[in-house]
């Protein structure tokens, strides 16, 4: 697969989705991002706030941007701020540097987009992305 489809988005969000009840989780947003940061699909769960597809979106739209999860881009954000705030702002606020998005990645490691989640604490965001992704027989990084 050299290209996300909306099926393999899909399947991404609801795999997530079952993963963040099977836990408990607080309600939860999910959205996935082709590899030019483009919306595929997003799915905002019962009881969930509005600020769900803005946080998911920034987080993952930052970890297609820069090419890794938002996990190591958070990492980084503290090491360099005035980078990441400078980056925040070039953005126009679309770039979250927060953990809860992962890189979607084919067989041969092409990114083909990125998924991120936002309701839980960054750990659980980053888990339920993580398992959506792999559900679809791709892999997260």
């Amino acid at each position: 697969m050299s290209q996300l489809t909306l099926s393999s988005a899909q399947h991404i969000i609801q795999a997530a989705l079952a993963n963040a009840r099977n836990h408990h989780y607080k309600p939860m947003g999910v959205v996935v991002l082709d590899a030019s940061g483009h919306l595929v699909a997003f799915a905002r769960e019962d009881g969930a706030s509005m600020f769900r597809f803005d946080v998911a979106l920034g987080k993952a739209w930052g970890a297609v941007g820069m090419g890794s999860s938002s996990r190591v881009l958070a990492q980084r954000a503290k090491d360099n701020p005035n980078f990441f705030v400078s980056l925040a702002s070039t953005a126009q606020g679309k770039f979250l540097p927060q953990t809860g998005a992962v890189l979607i990645k084919n067989a041969a490691g092409e990114i083909l987009g990125s998924a991120g989640a936002s309701g839980g604490t960054g750990d659980e965001d980053e888990a339920i992305c993580i398992a959506g992704i792999q559900a679809a027989g791709l892999v997260a990084g």
